[in-house]
């Protein structure tokens, strides 16, 4: 097998010094005698190592499944296995004192009822998503907005409706201000729409992280930047054109979309180099399992237990829901709340990227004057050397012999093939893929 030609002598640049001879080159006897201790390494890393190289790289990555498990069913599984309403907005026009206390008394602490003095201003909010639903007493009346929010459009007027004709009131109507289309019947677009861009802007940085550490900010923002483009094209020409999803409104999603993956990106990118090979854990925190439950999405903030609905004024995800509503349908508040909180995340990860760098730059000239190596990078360099022997024995196994510039010398036979070579494509050879016994620990 090939290796560096690193005994040759190397050319020396440097000028001579006044006085004296240049030497070779080597470290100076004050940095001989203060050399580094030795790395202490603990017996349960000692015992890991003797471990197939294949099998410990294997067991390195295996928190990340453990992790997903854990995520899922602390913030899926606990948000939405029982959304029950708390301090439910509901706008009510004038007033009616016996329907009130009726709610109050029947549902303590699910609704609060909010004093308009104009119909108009109550379905205006009703569209902007700060109220609930609007009820016209006068003309018992309600106005809702399925587009929206369907779970809501649909709970609250029913939920109300029994308390009302529980006190002798006549069914009200339900007036629609702002109707789902048919493409969207369930108004979940906008969350799962929100969801591709999140998990595409986070995974473009992560990858980054993991790999791309030596590079500069201006090479990563530019990955960053160029893969957010692509993955908002893509994503909205799957989402409109071939799905059918969504109709029109092709160049602004884009532009949202391009805006919130560099944002989401950039603070990944920033955390990525405080935490390393681990940037997933966070990523999938901040943009997946605490954003989507608090979104907004499938269920508002009203219906989702604590931290989730706090975090609604924060994640990303209820931000990004709001701007596709409002750009879509025409609901929800306007663009200035999803503008303002994109560029907050898009400040916190350059802050991150400038301070990161360096503190990760300080790490690794520390490691590499110390000699100090992970748990991984000692799997990567056993899988790396265990790989090679059983490259060069299979070259031998078959007549073939590597030389010093990386070729391979001719077959000895014509009969290339050993008996290994049988089987079929699945289950390799008729001794199955490791016919040799390990010759690490078991």
């Amino acid at each position: 097998m090939s290796t560096p030609r690193n005994d040759r002598p190397r050319k020396n640049d440097l000028p001579e010094r006044a006085g004296g001879a240049r030497t070779a080159a080597g470290p100076p006897a004050a940095a001989r005698s203060s050399a580094p201790p030795k790395q202490q390494i603990g017996r349960y890393r000692r015992w890991y190592s003797t471990l197939h190289p294949s099998l410990q790289l294997i067991g390195l990555q295996l928190w990340m499944p453990l992790f997903f498990i854990v995520g899922f069913c602390l913030c899926y599984v606990f948000a939405f296995h029982a959304p029950h309403p708390h301090d439910v907005p509901v706008a009510l026009v004038g007033s009616d004192p016996s329907f009130v206390a009726a709610v109050q008394k029947a549902l303590p602490g699910e609704f609060v009822f909010h004093t308009y003095d104009s119909l108009a201003a109550a379905k205006r909010d009703v569209l902007a998503g700060s109220m609930a639903v609007a009820y016209d007493p006068s003309t018992n009346t309600f106005f809702k907005a399925s587009a929206h929010q369907f779970q809501v459009a649909n709970l609250v007027p029913a939920t109300l409706t029994a308390v009302s004709t529980g006190i002798g009131v006549a069914t009200p109507q339900v007036t629609e201000l702002a109707a789902l289309p048919a493409r969207d019947e369930y108004g979940t677009v906008p969350m799962y729409v929100m969801l591709a861009w999140c998990i595409g802007g986070y995974m473009v940085a992560m990858f980054i992280g993991i790999m791309g550490g030596p590079l500069r900010h201006r090479t990563r923002m530019t990955v960053i930047v160029v893969g957010g483009l692509v993955i908002s094209v893509i994503t909205n020409t799957l989402a409109g054109p071939v799905v059918g999803a969504i109709s029109g409104h092709f160049v602004p999603l884009v532009l949202i979309a391009w805006g919130w993956i560099v944002a989401i990106g950039l603070a990944v990118n920033g955390l990525s180099y405080f935490v390393g090979r681990f940037i997933a854990a966070p990523a999938m925190i901040c943009f997946v399992f605490l954003s989507m439950p608090s979104s907004g999405g499938a269920y508002p903030k009203w219906f989702m237990p604590e931290p989730f609905a706090w975090l609604n004024h924060v994640v990303v995800g209820s931000s990004m829901v709001d701007m596709i509503k409002h750009e879509v349908y025409g609901v929800g508040p306007g663009p200035a709340r999803g503008l303002i909180t994109m560029a907050c995340y898009a400040a916190a990860g350059l802050v991150l990227m400038y301070f990161g760098k360096q503190w990760w730059e300080r790490r690794r000239i520390r490691a590499i004057l110390t000699g100090r190596t992970t748990m991984f990078q000692d799997a990567n360099t056993a899988n790396r050397e265990f790989l090679g022997r059983e490259r060069d024995a299979e070259l031998e196994r078959h007549g073939l012999t590597s030389t010093a510039t990386g070729t391979l010398q001719v077959v000895r036979d014509d009969r290339w093939e050993d008996d290994r070579a049988g089987g079929d494509v699945f289950t390799g050879g008729r001794d199955g893929l490791e016919n040799d016994p390990l010759d690490r620990g078991r």
